[in-house]
């Protein structure tokens, strides 16, 4: 035989061997086989497990499902805006904000105590005096790191819900959450109040007076009984505040002012409680539109009561809006430039609070019980 012929021989030697081993290999692969998971499909659907990243909205769409592609944020309430000016003069760089208050005295003429009457050849004339006291307090960052990765974010926008646009959503809204509870309530952790608990105005903390039926809860009162206890709070604010200027806005718990708009003042009237209290108070009869709105943070906030419980003590607050006499510092929202950092992009979001100042603290006056 030749060269050729004896490769040949030596190659069908070969291949029938291989033959023969995969004969006697066949039964286990074939075994093997039926155990193996499909780990693809053929019906171009994509397959989701539970490794997928929910943060980015990625999640199964039926094919006969129609998702709606709104987005529904947390229902979150803030009301801030609404009952405070803001002090503008503020900037990023104050770590305090301060006002004065001033107090003028002045002797009278011939009687310390009359009017200034001089003679002619009087020498001895009284002047004014003059005493400035500052309060200062201070101006606190507050800050925010908002960050994603570039594949979460590639993600979110083929969803079509941008990842990055979600997160400054909701470091706004945990913003808007802290004014609101700096406004109205303070931080008692760190020692300060807001507008419905403050101290300036606790010479007119008091109970509101019992009704008929011997409770001071409104619930169990005439409408002449509730708008005498308004019309007490409003006088003695006005008092308070030496006669010089009426309360314009009174806030009430949610419950409290649901019950007043929902229930006549008698079977034959056809207008609420509310709308009774509003036409008859001593601030509107005397020229002073008078406001009554719900506020949240009244629920509990008596004394006695906790706060944010229904059930407990709760409180109305009467009090003038003018920022002549309470105003709340704070500077606008500033950002970091983006950063990036590996797979990550970050920003941070600071901006500077300040507390509450009652420029004139007697022109507010809470009542507690109703």
């Amino acid at each position: 035989m030749d060269m050729s012929e004896q490769k040949y021989l030596r190659r069908g030697a070969l291949a029938m061997a291989a033959a023969h081993a995969m004969a006697a290999a066949s039964p286990a692969v074939a075994d093997a086989t039926r155990r193996l998971i499909r780990a693809r499909t053929r019906d171009e659907q994509y397959t989701y497990d539970r490794a997928t990243v929910d943060s980015t909205g990625a999640f199964l769409v039926g094919q006969l499902e129609r998702l709606d592609q709104t987005l529904n944020e947390p229902l979150v309430e803030y009301t801030w805006s609404r009952d405070v000016f803001i002090r503008t003069d503020v900037s990023p760089a104050d770590e305090v904000a301060s006002f004065t208050n001033s107090a003028f005295g002045m002797s009278g003429g011939i009687n310390p105590n009359g009017l200034n009457w001089i003679s002619n050849e009087g020498n001895a004339i009284a002047g004014p005096s003059v005493d400035i006291g500052k309060t200062p307090q201070p101006m606190r960052l507050w800050g925010s790191e908002v960050k994603y990765t570039v594949p979460e974010l590639v993600k979110s926008q083929k969803l079509g819900m941008p990842i990055d646009s979600q997160k400054v959503e909701a470091m706004n809204m945990k913003r808007n959450m802290d004014i609101d509870q700096i406004v109205y309530f303070g931080d008692p952790q760190l020692g300060f109040n807001g507008l419905v608990n403050s101290t300036s105005a606790v010479g007119s903390v008091s109970n509101v007076a019992n009704g008929a039926a011997g409770t001071p809860q409104w619930a169990t009162k005439t409408p002449p009984e509730i708008l005498k206890d308004v019309n007490e709070l409003l006088t003695t604010t006005w008092q308070n505040a030496g006669w010089a200027t009426m309360p314009n806005r009174l806030l009430l718990p949610p419950e409290q002012y649901g019950y007043l708009a929902s229930t006549m003042v008698n079977t034959a009237a056809n207008y609420s409680i509310l709308t009774y209290l509003l036409e008859n108070n001593i601030c509107t009869k005397s020229g002073t539109k008078l406001e009554i709105l719900p506020l949240k943070w009244l629920i509990g906030a008596g004394t006695g009561g906790t706060q944010g419980q229904l059930g407990t003590v709760d409180r109305m607050v009467a009090y003038n809006d003018d920022k002549k006499y309470v105003q709340y510092p704070m500077t606008d929202l500033q950002r970091t430039p983006l950063e990036y950092r590996s797979l990550f992009q970050i920003t941070t979001y600071w901006s500077r609070l300040g507390q509450i100042e009652w420029r004139y603290g007697v022109t507010a006056g809470y009542r507690d019980g109703i």
